[in-house]
């Protein structure tokens, strides 16, 4: 059932929640969906996206924010169920019977390669980011409820996660050049249904959600089966709060330690040595090591923890070594981690195209490639120890080549026309949890 085209009225409701004449069912949820963007008056949200799959939770969080905000939805088709193309139609219905911006993104699922589920997951966040980026949206808002809360705890839980996985999904993230906000984490799934009803509107049911061959609908099982021990959603998301807090403290003290002893040079992360053996404890440790290797290799997951630890045990003895696309040396005063020349070797774009992690301004001519400076390019500046970067930083460094003739490469002082910088924002950010 669809509500009639011209009952949203953001001033109107706003003033009717404000003068307490709205439901006290409603008025929770329009709360919660105010509060995600009024809590952020620094930032310029003239218009918000709503991921919307035709689901419940999400069918309920685009006309709640719709009720407040101006709004644009999208869906993604993952051409994964035959029944996706429909599902997509109709949220587009819906939405144009509402007035609502809408667009289909489309995603060849089927030629995904390993973890399905994390591969959607993310084409999702990469498609609806560029979508939001080219809207000029401020935000995007996710539909997750206390439900999924309890659900990825427990998911999490099976995985052996610490204090970081187990401190459960934000409120808000940054991904994709894109803010992302999940107004309605403190309400359960059938709060947002029970709203759908009073409100007329239908909703789709995905049948995967009855699938227990995927993680999620097992914790989902197991939950119900929890409940004689009294553990349900209300306890475990109290629970996922109290590691929160704990997770926030461990954050901000590895925040202030970087911001004392650790800096950001042309690409590379440099930790003062004394500090990182005297200063950092086993877990602020381990969280730099792996932030560093992360924002320097742009890897999505950090490296195996065993890994990790093995570096942490040995680091004073072992001078030089490789490690998730990364080289690290130590010095008597600094452990640096820099980009592994050979984990970039092979890689080759038009100049114009981002490279591994940098962006070239310069120039745009045909027969131009972005690719690794490496050793034959090192041996045509003759003057690149003036740079006063270490050679395995300017090995991995990127460079303009013309077929084999080097053009430019601006960290080893050769700009000829060009300028280079990273695009995966500073270190220091890469430190906030998201």
């Amino acid at each position: 059932m669809t509500p009639p085209i011209g009952r949203r009225d953001p001033t109107a409701m706003r003033a009717a929640l404000e003068a307490g004449n709205v439901s006290p069912e409603d008025g929770v949820l329009l709360w919660a969906a105010d509060a995600a963007l009024a809590l952020r008056p620094h930032l310029q949200m003239p218009k918000v996206g709503v991921a919307v799959s035709g689901g419940s939770d999400s069918m309920a969080t685009l006309w709640l924010l719709a009720q407040l905000h101006d709004v644009e939805a999208v869906t993604v088709n993952h051409g994964l169920r035959p029944e996706a193309a429909a599902e997509a139609e109709f949220v587009a219905q819906f939405c144009a019977a509402q007035g609502i911006p809408h667009t289909t993104l489309k995603w060849e699922g089927t030629q995904a390669q390993g973890n399905l589920m994390d591969a959607a997951r993310r084409a999702r966040l990469r498609l609806i980011g560029a979508w939001a980026r080219r809207r000029g949206l401020g935000a995007v808002a996710l539909g997750h409820t206390a439900d999924d809360q309890a659900e990825t705890f427990l998911m999490r839980l099976s995985r052996e996660a610490g204090l970081e996985g187990l401190s459960g999904m934000r409120e808000s993230f940054e991904a994709e050049g894109m803010l992302w906000l999940r107004p309605f984490l403190l309400q359960s799934r059938a709060d947002l249904r029970r709203y759908l009803e009073r409100q007329g509107i239908g909703w789709v049911e995905d049948p995967s959600n009855q699938n227990d061959r995927y993680d999620r609908v097992k914790a989902r099982q197991a939950l119900r089966e929890l409940r004689p021990l009294g553990i349900s959603v209300a306890k475990l998301n109290a629970v996922v709060g109290h590691l929160a807090m704990a997770e926030q403290a461990v954050g901000f003290s590895l925040r202030r330690l970087a911001e004392e002893h650790v800096q950001e040079a042309a690409g590379d992360v440099l930790v003062d040595a004394w500090a990182f053996r005297n200063l950092f404890d086993a877990e602020t440790s381990r969280r730099l090591v792996n932030a560093a290797l992360m924002w320097i290799s742009g890897a999505d997951y950090p490296p195996r923890a065993a890994k990790v630890l093995d570096f942490l045990m040995s680091w004073r003895t072992r001078r030089d070594c490789t490690l998730h696309g990364c080289r690290i040396t130590v010095s008597d005063d600094t452990i640096r981690f820099t980009r592994e020349a050979k984990a970039v070797a092979g890689l080759r774009v038009p100049v114009g195209q981002d490279w591994d992690r940098w962006r070239f301004d310069g120039p745009l001519e045909d027969g131009l490639e972005i690719a690794a400076l490496g050793a034959e390019g090192l041996k045509q500046i003759k003057t690149w120890r003036d740079s006063g970067l270490p050679r395995p930083t300017l090995l991995a460094s990127p460079a303009v080549w013309r077929g084999e003739t080097l053009v430019s490469a601006p960290l080893a002082g050769r700009a000829n026309g060009y300028s280079a910088h990273i695009v995966r924002g500073s270190f220091a950010n890469a430190l906030i949890r998201r």
